[in-house]
């Protein structure tokens, strides 16, 4: 059987550490406390900057105060995806994230109900209103200063809350089926034209340096010669069983454009055969 000294001794331990429990409180360095007295605010323990209780001891009233704590860590909350038309009456799908952190926890209490809930719903409006003012090639293209836009509009709004908006990014854009087919088939076009532009731009400097070298070969009659020495050499190494040997045609011009020589073999034929 227990001692009744020893039961009433176990009761006022714990009625000690219930007490010293109740008005007694530890922050984390990230944490800062509001604390409410008798339904107003009590800064009893001041940090440097002066932006709510803690860390470390806060030391609370019995029944009197009640402590709130806020994280100034920062948080990555996700935008949900939100249905938006373009300027260029194009409908996407887009979602985001938004990167805060609380910089006066007493405003981020006292200024609005759930500083949370507020920033997400503030980030979806402004996520529709400004991709709606875009078009869809600058969604594509100009996501940094979109991003850079976002994160401004959104700063400001909640600036009152006590919440500082640092970074908003757009993470996805979930494009139409048939606006991939069209962006896929524009994509194509230009690969060819510029393929094209390539190959004519290949012939055209190709011609000039064929021009260039038929006005040094006319210049020089011999450079003409070297060359021809040096296809018949890389003919021969090939180990052709046909070869062909380039005549220039002014040797058969005297030939074929003699036409007193055919007229005497004709007429030579004919006396003959009289």
């Amino acid at each position: 059987m227990i001692p009744v000294d020893a039961l009433v001794l176990v009761v006022v331990i714990v009625a000690v550490l219930f007490f010293i429990g109740s008005f007694v409180r530890i922050l984390r360095e990230y944490e800062r406390a509001v604390i409410f007295r008798l339904g107003r605010t009590a800064r009893a323990i001041l940090n440097p900057g002066g932006q709510g209780n803690g860390p470390g001891l806060v030391l609370l009233v019995p029944l009197i105060d009640k402590m709130v704590k806020v994280s100034l860590r920062t948080i990555a909350m996700d935008v949900p995806p939100q249905d938006v038309i373009t300027r260029d009456n194009v409908s996407v799908k887009v979602n985001a994230v938004i990167y805060f952190r609380v910089v006066d926890p007493e405003r981020a209490i006292i200024s609005v109900e759930d500083y949370l809930y507020a920033t997400s719903q503030i980030a979806q409006t402004t996520l529709r209103s400004v991709l709606g003012q875009v078009e869809m090639d600058d969604l594509l293209s100009a996501r940094d200063k979109i991003n850079q836009q976002l994160q401004r509009i959104i700063d400001e709004h909640s600036d009152p809350w006590g919440i500082k908006v640092t970074t908003v990014e757009v993470k996805h854009i979930d494009l139409p089926q048939d606006m991939q087919r069209a962006m896929a088939k524009q994509a194509e076009a230009e690969r060819e034209r510029r393929a094209k532009v390539i190959n004519a731009d290949g012939e055209f400097q190709a011609a000039a340096k064929l021009s260039e070298a038929a006005e040094v070969l006319t210049r020089y009659p011999v450079a003409v010669q070297l060359r021809y020495l040096q296809t018949m050499r890389e003919i021969a190494s090939e180990r052709n069983t046909t070869t062909f040997f380039p005549l220039p045609m002014n040797l058969f011009g005297a030939l074929l454009g003699a036409p007193g020589v055919a007229g005497e073999g004709s007429r030579g034929g004919s006396s003959t055969g009289g």
